[in-house]
């Protein structure tokens, strides 16, 4: 058997559209997993990018690599300024101790005193009555 470019082959339409057919849809089918693999490589790849981004921030953002943000300035100064009226308060506090050891002192000096304007009054008394 010769087989050459006059060769003739007779096939039923039937059989040549299946064919087609066959081809056509392998073709589709191919190219449509080759498409879902693109795109799941592609997601795969951007996932492992936001993983590393996010490694990165979780590692560096506590240490002040990464900045801060603006209200954490703000509490900031915040804290800075409460503590420092804190301070104050304490000294005022420890001065106002000593007050009070003073005001005892006086306490007992004045009661001292009315003793002894009694102990007058009654002298008095006794000199008016002689």
């Amino acid at each position: 058997m010769k087989v050459s470019e006059q060769t003739n082959v007779q096939m039923p339409l039937k059989t040549v559209v299946s064919l087609i057919t066959l081809v056509a849809v392998g073709t589709w089918a191919y190219f449509g997993i080759i498409e879902r693999l693109n795109n799941i490589e592609t997601q795969g790849k951007l996932m492992l990018s936001d993983v590393e981004k996010n490694t990165e921030f979780r590692i560096k953002w506590p240490r002040g690599e990464m900045g801060s943000l603006p209200s954490d300035s703000q509490q900031d100064l915040l804290i800075e300024f409460i503590s420092s009226q804190l301070e104050h308060m304490q000294t005022e506090m420890e001065g106002m101790m000593s007050n009070s050891v003073n005001i005892k002192r006086a306490q007992t000096d004045i009661e001292k005193m009315l003793q002894d304007i009694e102990k007058l009054k009654d002298k008095v008394r006794q000199n008016g009555s002689n």
